[in-house]
C-alpha cells in the first residue's frame, strides 16, 4: 500500500509533467490559447502547492497551542 504522503507528491509531479508536456506541445504547435492555458494551469497547480504547505504549517501551530494551553 502507498503511503499517504508519498501518493499526494506523485499525484503532484504527474500533474506539473502533464501541465508542462501540455505547455511544450502548445509551444511546438505555435498555439497561442494553448500556450496561455498551460500557463494558468501551471500556476493553478504551483498555488494550490502552496496553500497546501500553508494549511499544514497552520494545523502544526495549532497543535502547538492546544499543547501549550493544555499544560
Amino acid at each position: 500500500m502507498i503511503h499517504r504522503p508519498i501518493f499526494q507528491r506523485l499525484l503532484i509531479i504527474g500533474f506539473m509533467v502533464l501541465v508542462g508536456f501540455c505547455l511544450a506541445k502548445g509551444i511546438y504547435s505555435q498555439s497561442a490559447i494553448a500556450v496561455v492555458l498551460a500557463i494558468i494551469s501551471l500556476t493553478a497547480g504551483v498555488y494550490f502547492v502552496h496553500l497546501l504547505q500553508r494549511a499544514k504549517h497552520e494545523e502544526e501551530l495549532e497543535k502547538q497551542t492546544r499543547s501549550i494551553q493544555g499544560k
